[in-house]
């Protein structure tokens, strides 16, 4: 069978400089079929998964696709490097997301309650109370700002540090590791060419000090939680112990800060929808979801097919990988009613922006929160809202969102 190839980029980090751009040339990929052939220096082979439902299919069939060994795009020389050195694709790095089977479920188990809604209910009296301290924020700042530098990042990042227990001034640093983490391919945020393995153990250091301190007088808090862990009455060895915790600290407010990053372009480039939404408050659930699907933080994950089996009509053999092309998907034409529209009511959303199946965003429900908490703050106060320049994006294929928004605003 002739393997239908993809012929235009939406997997390399500039690719990503303009959104527009990337959404359209997905839509031209789908056309061409939903799962397609990629051979694109300086990547391995692999598959991209295109459509919605091909996603969720792939997300929820854990048995048939494996987490391990390849869950991201990486040139296959910084790869063959990481693996000389390490011996694993992942580096000094063992996340939940590297994990499957039994061993994910017993790990992930490990934090699930502190993110349920039952626990997170405790937390919504200060979010409205942050949320609020932002908004006047804004008013402080008199009617122009950076808006990522000044609420999108700082806003969820506090939230995250409160509730592992970490220090409020050791913000600053949780935030720089984060960026360097998860920028570590854009030129700004880069510490190396190491693709973050070099950020993971400063990240190491700096938990390893937190770890062994919960050890000696655990605390309530989740970073008590992950330090204190046994399985199988057995304690966490230390590197599944930092890099539970660096996946906490880092992805526990960078994906949020995008969502709400995008989310504010949106309202300004939109504006009958923010007066929709600043008219019926009712709206801010469903808004925030829209918000979800339009910044879509994590581009795409990789799985690998543990047997020969078949997706979107393609036959594919054992040991070769999909790339779920997560912005492609929440574009979907066969899903969603003019996809490229931003609408604040658009019901059904159900969309991957949390991914789906057992990998699921562990913290979909404080991302909820949070959003809803901020937008309903900047619906009630904030008049009116215009981009003051041009928006600009990270550079990256994997996780990220804005760097920069100017926005004027106007105070109600």
């Amino acid at each position: 069978m002739t393997r239908p190839l993809a012929t235009l980029d939406v997997f390399s980090p500039d690719a990503y400089l303009d959104e527009a751009e990337v959404a359209r040339r997905c839509q031209q990929l789908r056309a061409i079929g939903p799962v397609l052939w990629v051979e694109q220096e300086p990547y391995r082979p692999f598959w991209a998964v295109l459509r919605r439902d091909d996603i969720m299919a792939v997300e929820r069939d854990s048995k048939t696709w494996l987490a391990a060994p390849r869950q991201t795009l990486i040139p296959r020389d910084i790869e063959d490097a990481i693996i000389a050195q390490w011996g694993v694709r992942t580096g000094p790095v063992r996340t939940l997301l590297d994990m499957d089977g039994a061993d994910h479920r017993d790990h992930r188990a490990l934090t699930q309650s502190w993110f349920n809604s039952r626990f997170l209910d405790t937390l919504r009296e200060r979010m409205t109370v942050l949320a609020r301290e932002y908004v006047d924020k804004l008013a402080a700042l008199g009617g122009e700002c950076d808006f990522i530098e000044e609420i999108a990042v700082p806003y969820p990042l506090i939230m995250i540090t409160s509730i592992l227990g970490l220090p409020d001034s050791d913000a600053p640093l949780v935030l720089r590791l984060t960026q360097e983490l998860f920028g570590a391919q854009d030129p700004d945020r880069q510490r190396s060419g190491q693709y973050g393995q070099d950020v993971a153990m400063e990240f190491f250091q700096y938990l390893g000090a937190v770890v062994a301190d919960r050890r000696r007088q655990p605390a309530e808090d989740l970073m008590s939680v992950v330090a204190n862990a046994r399985l199988h009455d057995a304690p966490l060895s230390d590197i599944d112990t930092l890099s539970y915790g660096m996946l906490l600290a880092a992805a526990g407010h960078d994906t949020t800060s995008s969502s709400v990053g995008v989310g504010m372009m949106q309202l300004a480039l939109n504006p009958d929808q923010f007066a929709r939404l600043r008219a019926d408050p009712a709206l801010i659930p469903s808004a925030a979801q829209e918000m979800f699907r339009w910044a879509t933080p994590v581009r795409h994950f990789m799985r690998t097919a543990a047997c020969d089996t078949q997706l979107g009509g393609q036959a594919i053999a054992a040991g070769e990988s999909v790339c779920l092309v997560y912005l492609s998907g929440n574009r979907d034409e066969t899903v969603f009613a003019d996809p490229d529209q931003f609408r604040v009511d658009r019901s059904p959303n159900r969309h991957v922006a949390f991914g789906y199946g057992a990998h699921h965003c562990l913290g979909r429900i404080l991302a909820e929160m949070e959003v809803e908490a901020l937008f309903r703050e900047i619906a009630a106060r904030v008049e009116s809202i215009e981009l003051a320049g041009p928006a600009e994006w990270v550079k990256t294929n994997h996780t990220g969102g804005l760097k920069r928004l100017p926005i004027r605003y106007r105070m109600a």
